[in-house]
């Protein structure tokens, strides 16, 4: 059985895990970052890998494959920008390669994320297939004919990044106004119901916490539980979800997207049912057989991808893969 160690990093948290050929994981470890400081969190990576890898008793590693959000240098592995970690042109793949000793291979967390789901998760045996994670943002990926779309600057898949409401909508991490993931992620849902507060002042939401305090889970259970505010926020927000979810029918038209993320493992009653029906309705010139299920891996998809990566060979190997 061959092995290798994916490590999945966050705005967080940083995980590691030993991955099998099958994508089932043996180990995994994790660090809270309480630091965004490069060498910081380089140390927690190889902390993380480390104790990973003296799990495995000597057992041969093909490589670590290494998920970090922002968009990465295909040729030397670092991380050109990350908004997330305020990082620019960062070594990530150079110094981890130094302090392991190990091959490592470095893409975007949300594509591997996709990878992992698409491999060994709820997209495997399709061949076109996406995944949006609705978390504090979106992220994502896209599987055209077989194969993880890259771009020639390991730029495409960022759907959390097409604007649905350029002119009304909320100011998004990036910059622009309306993107998907201001209207759309877990945060998005968190606006929605707070531009709604001065209209239901007696909701429940109100004797939970106070609006600072506010989570999208609080949202989504007052919202099952029937109250109007969380009702008419959660109205809201599927129909911005409804508006992205088909701009990436009709770029792509997969056989299937799953939903990923906090948000994105809502009942089926709740969210895929109901998303699926206003998709459709919003769907024109692209069949109308999309399924929209929820990803299956959960908080492994970026660990599972990620090792996915390294069995490949890296990027290279991934651009070849079919």
């Amino acid at each position: 059985m061959a092995w290798a160690i994916g490590v999945d990093l966050g705005g967080t948290h940083v995980m590691a895990a030993s991955v099998d050929d099958r994508g089932k994981i043996k180990s995994r470890f994790e660090h809270e970052l309480k630091s965004h400081d490069f060498d910081y969190v380089v140390d927690r990576i190889v902390s993380a890998v480390g104790k990973v890898a003296a799990s495995l008793k000597g057992k041969k590693v093909e490589g670590v494959g290494i998920g970090s959000p922002g968009n990465i240098d295909e040729r030397t592995g670092a991380v050109r920008w990350s908004p997330n970690f305020n990082w620019k042109n960062a070594p990530l793949g150079a110094a981890l390669k130094k302090k392991l000793g190990q091959r490592v291979h470095v893409l975007n967390d949300a594509r591997l994320a996709t990878l992992g789901e698409y491999v060994h998760g709820c997209g495997k045996g399709t061949q076109d297939f996406a995944l949006i994670t609705l978390g504090t943002g979106i992220g994502g990926g896209i599987v055209a004919s077989g194969k993880l779309l890259l771009g020639h600057g390991l730029g495409a898949g960022e759907v959390g990044h097409h604007q649905i409401r350029p002119d009304t909508g909320f100011v998004c991490g990036c910059g622009k106004i309306g993107c998907f993931e201001a209207q759309a992620s877990g945060t998005g849902l968190m606006r929605q119901a707070l531009a709604l507060a001065p209209s239901f002042p007696r909701s429940t939401l109100f004797l939970q916490r106070r609006p600072a305090d506010w989570g999208s889970k609080m949202i989504v259970k007052a919202a099952a539980a029937g109250d109007p505010h969380a009702r008419a926020a959660w109205d809201r927000y599927l129909t911005d979800l409804s508006i992205g979810v088909a701009n990436i029918v009709a770029f792509t038209n997969p056989q299937m997207i799953a939903l990923g993320g906090g948000v994105g493992q809502t009942d089926r009653a709740m969210l895929s049912i109901p998303l699926k029906k206003r998709v459709d309705d919003l769907t024109t010139m692209a069949p109308k057989d999309t399924k929209i299920v929820s990803a299956t891996l959960g908080n492994d998809a970026g660990a599972v991808g990620a090792a996915a990566l390294a069995f490949l060979g890296g990027i290279k190997g991934l651009r070849a893969a079919r």
